[in-house]
């Protein structure tokens, strides 16, 4: 017998049960996407012969409308009852941005109950790396205006409590976002709790400054699984150009990471992920370095 002819305790097959279903009977809420679109820049050199320091920059779109209009947001909006979660995210973003063809990674869904304030909103996330000089970025659709932030995630407080089972870790960060206009900031806390085998971690906006919703604990997190991924992964090669020197690489993976890395030490471990060229720089006031490419192979150097 096939599954649609067996019936249900009511005595209906499945078409009937699906021609008799009420979609009304449960609330629904309604379902958004969430872009993170890093990339790393240099900053304005003023001396030529000085290599450029390099910063972290995370792309915003200004609300031209309530709620927290004025305020400055990830790029997203609502999905259409026709389309994808992956679809709609391309959507948005292309929409409020003008930023398409762009590989995303989901990063989380996020779901608490009054995290917007016009209805019960879910909310998934994607995290991209792009090399934003390839990228036109315009505010389009409800955006009022879309740009470019430097941003930090730093640590500033940690408690640690053990418990009968284990232990809570409590931290609070400070997240800061800028550009030569704006200046928009947040205190998140992160409640680590340990019970044996089984940890949860909780996350609360404590205070926020030009950041709506609670965009601040998303950006914080995606930080975090940015600076886990770099470790283990090639996704800092997205922000790289065709050609690139071994420091240039070395800056990326350190303002990522946010912390200074040993140049032998981090030659060795990107050692696989890389081919040489016999091409150099040709920078004013800087000696030619030796160019490289990323190896797609890299993975299977090791096998």
């Amino acid at each position: 017998m096939s599954e649609s002819k067996i019936l249900n305790k009511q005595g209906l097959t499945e078409e009937q049960f699906l021609a008799a279903y009420d979609a009304s009977k449960f609330e629904r809420p309604s379902m958004s996407v969430d872009m993170l679109i890093f990339t790393v820049t240099d900053e304005k050199k003023e001396n030529y012969r000085k290599l450029p320091e390099k910063v972290l920059r995370l792309l915003m779109i200004k609300r031209a409308d309530h709620p927290y209009i004025g305020q400055w947001a990830l790029p997203g909006g609502f999905i259409q009852m026709d389309e994808s979660v992956e679809e709609g995210a391309l959507r948005e973003l292309k929409e409020e941005t003008n930023i398409d063809n762009i590989y995303m990674e989901q990063l989380y869904t996020w779901g608490d109950v009054d995290r917007d304030p016009r209805t019960r909103v879910i909310s998934v996330s994607y995290m991209a790396l792009v090399d934003s000089s390839n990228l036109d970025v315009r505010a389009n659709d409800d955006a009022d205006d879309a740009k470019w932030f430097t941003v930090s995630c730093n640590l500033y407080q940690e408690q640690k409590t053990l418990t009968e089972k284990g232990y809570i870790l409590q931290r609070l960060f400070n997240l800061r976002l800028s550009n030569e206009e704006d200046n928009i900031s947040a205190v998140i806390k992160t409640v680590k709790t340990v019970e044996g085998k089984i940890s949860r971690t909780e996350r609360e906006v404590v205070e926020s400054n030009g950041i709506a919703f609670d965009h601040a604990k998303i950006i914080e997190y995606a930080i975090e699984r940015l600076r886990n991924k770099i470790e283990y992964t090639d996704i800092a090669f997205n922000l790289m150009p065709e050609r690139f020197t071994l420091t240039e690489l070395q800056q990326v993976y350190e303002v990522i990471l946010d912390r200074e890395l040993l140049k032998a030490n981090f030659r060795r471990k990107i050692a696989d992920m890389v081919i040489e060229t016999n091409e150099y720089t040709k920078d004013a006031g800087h000696r030619p370095s030796k160019l490289f490419r990323f190896n797609p192979n890299w993975s299977d150097a090791s096998e």
